[in-house]
């Protein structure tokens, strides 16, 4: 299992995110990303594995204009400055994803440009879909070409070209080398040769192999492009419209049977931790696509417990608004201030960082498998189980307490959301629902119990004799080097593990934290790089 497996991510649009102008003029550069860096311990606070960045290369308006795929986009700042964020996201714990646009780019890329000026002597005539000299294009050209979904502002690359191909998989090659970045979310990925995704993965998974490759799928079998020859995962529409959906029409029948047709017992993408989502860029935010304010943190609770990778558009955790208007995205899209959220909401973002705590802390919700317990159009009751350990997940999107009992082989319970005991007799547990809530139920409440209470105007100083940087490298006093996976728990002891892997031969490695930050004598077993 890698990282990915069971990371929370964050998604940020840049652009969008720092108040970019619309349109790139090609004036001075300005460092407008940097703001992420006043971030990073909101990303702590809510125990975010990664950050995805939409798109952040040179481009001509919205960032899927592409013009140069090596140069960040001059709005955000330069290579420079976003080497530095990469490298202090990293020494956080924090992976960096990127969007890799490669299906098209903008009419102003140097390629593009060049057949403009040069015509049918130009050498890039096949580097682009459907290019002919036998009419003129929309946009005035005198030659045709194809538009990505018929937007020629979009100019479609030819991935059967070996030179493009090249160009492509050379600029990811810069991005690992000089920036680390730790995966990429292949935009309009339906769009694009199976072949080149085998390319692709066959020299990312080369240079890492714990690098993760995610592609932006609608419709269709998302088999045809997550599997062991291509992408480690796809966008998941399909829950993404019943998460909403269900608590909107009062029908959990609909998100339980999508859950189970994917990932219950002889699911069909068993196996595949699909990207889970509530919104994004391009559709309406979670906060403005319900009916219903009070049903926002069952949708969360959902959205953490159900198989899968979750992931948070940034701004919906405090519940930020935001529509499609006037055919445009631009309302997705706001640029906020960290200190300055629009009608901030506190209850909501308190339970998702307590849902990121209890994910951290229980393997079993992380990638247990899922079997409904009970379902009704209002109430919800399944279980996740890995290892011998045992989550059961209760929702009530009701306006009203409701009654709810299930049978369980654990003598004792407890909701880790609120820290209440639950009722156990003779094998049946009974929990009173209040209305618009859900719950997490376990045997042993390791998050509540476990974690002092800190006032929010202070912060803990941590260890750094003890701190664990994931991605960090380290040295072994012996002299050999590691990356740090990841932290984890014994399932039977709760023990906290470090898992790392060899850089000399990539095999890998769990030991106790304790005697990883150790010492040997007087010199400490592993020291970071």
């Amino acid at each position: 299992m890698y990282w990915y497996d069971d990371a929370i991510i964050y998604h940020i649009y840049p652009l969008g995110f720092c108040g970019a102008p619309k349109y790139n003029d090609g004036g001075e550069v300005q460092y407008r990303l940097d703001k992420i860096l006043d971030w990073i311990d909101h990303f702590k606070e809510m125990n975010v594995d990664a950050v995805y960045f939409g798109p952040v290369f040179e481009s001509v308006e919205h960032g899927y204009d592409t013009t140069d795929y090596k140069t960040i986009d001059r709005r955000l700042g330069d290579n420079n400055s976003f080497k530095h964020i990469c490298d202090e996201l990293h020494k956080n714990g924090i992976k960096v994803i990127l969007d890799g646009v490669f299906n098209h780019v903008g009419r102003k890329f140097p390629q593009f440009v060049d057949v403009q000026k040069n015509g049918q002597n130009s050498g890039y005539c096949g580097w682009f879909q459907n290019l002919n000299f036998g009419g003129q294009s929309p946009c005035g050209d005198n030659f045709w070409y194809e538009g990505w979904n018929g937007h020629y502002n979009l100019v479609k690359l030819n991935l059967k070209n070996v030179g493009v191909c090249d160009h492509l998989i050379d600029a990811i090659n810069y991005w690992i080398e000089e920036f680390k970045i730790d995966g990429i979310r292949f935009d309009a990925a339906d769009c694009i040769e199976f072949d080149f995704f085998k390319r692709i993965r066959d020299f990312c998974k080369g240079k890492k192999r714990d690098f993760w490759l995610m592609g932006e799928i609608i419709h269709g079998d998302y088999k045809r492009w997550a599997n062991p020859e291509m992408l480690d995962s796809t966008t998941n529409y399909e829950c993404y419209k019943g998460l909403w959906s269900s608590h909107n029409d009062k029908n959990y029948f609909e998100i339980d049977y999508s859950i189970n047709r994917q990932s219950g017992n002889g699911g069909i993408y068993k196996g595949i931790n699909l990207y889970n989502f509530v919104d994004n860029h391009d559709v309406n935010r979670l906060a403005s696509t319900l009916k219903n304010p009070e049903h926002l943190k069952n949708v969360y609770t959902l959205l953490y417990a159900m198989p899968g990778i979750p992931s948070i558009y940034y701004g919906s955790e405090f519940g930020v608004k935001g529509i499609k208007e006037n055919n445009s995205d631009d309302g997705l899209r706001p640029c906020l201030d960290l200190n300055n959220i629009p009608d901030r909401n506190d209850d909501l973002y308190k339970h998702i960082v307590k849902l990121g705590r209890i994910y951290r802390a229980y393997p079993a919700l992380r990638t247990g498998t899922y079997q409904t317990v009970t379902v009704r159009n209002q109430q919800l009751i399944f279980k996740k189980e890995l290892n011998g350990q045992t989550v059961y997940v209760a929702l009530n999107l009701e306006d009203k307490d409701f009654d709810l009992n299930f049978n369980t082989n654990l003598n004792a319970l407890v909701d880790v959301i609120s820290g209440t005991p639950v009722q156990v007799n003779n094998g049946n547990a009974f929990i009173k629902m209040p209305a618009y809530s859900s719950m997490i139920i376990v045997a042993d409440d390791i998050v509540n119990n476990t974690e002092p209470e800190i006032p929010e105007t202070e912060s803990v100083p941590e260890d750094k004799e003890t701190e664990i940087v994931i991605g960090g490298k380290y040295r072994h006093y012996n002299g050999g080097e590691y990356e740090i996976i990841s932290l984890a728990r014994h399932s039977e002891t709760l023990e906290e593990l470090v898992i790392y892997k060899s850089l000399a031969t990539g095999d890998i490695w769990a030991r106790p934290k304790s005697i990883f930050t150790g010492k040997v004598g007087d010199v400490r077993r592993f020291t970071l790089i």
